[in-house]
């Protein structure tokens, strides 16, 4: 776990090792959260959460450095962006 700030927001980040694979990454937020490509944003959506999605990434860093790949239909509303930086989209969302 790591404790992330973000322009004052505070966020967690977590890296949870996987064997023969890289790693299952997420961050959570006080009203959202991102998550790599091992979860699945489909199911996010149905449970009317705020997420957002990236792939591709290997730790917390590359995460909020990586473009949006996948939103909830709550998040975009709150203003996330396909193709934007995870870390913008989340800044604006908890910001909210």
């Amino acid at each position: 776990m790591k404790e992330i700030s973000l322009d004052g927001i505070r966020l967690v980040g977590i890296e949870v090792d996987l064997p023969d694979s890289p790693p299952l990454i997420l961050i959570r937020g006080n009203r959202s959260f991102a998550m790599c490509g091992f979860l699945n944003i489909e199911a996010a959506d149905r449970a009317g959460v705020l997420a957002i999605m990236s792939s591709g990434v290997n730790s917390v860093e590359d995460l909020l450095e990586a473009p949006v790949k996948g939103t909830t239909s709550r998040a975009l509303e709150m203003g996330a962006k396909m193709g934007e930086k995870v870390s913008e989209s989340l800044r604006r969302i908890e910001m909210e």
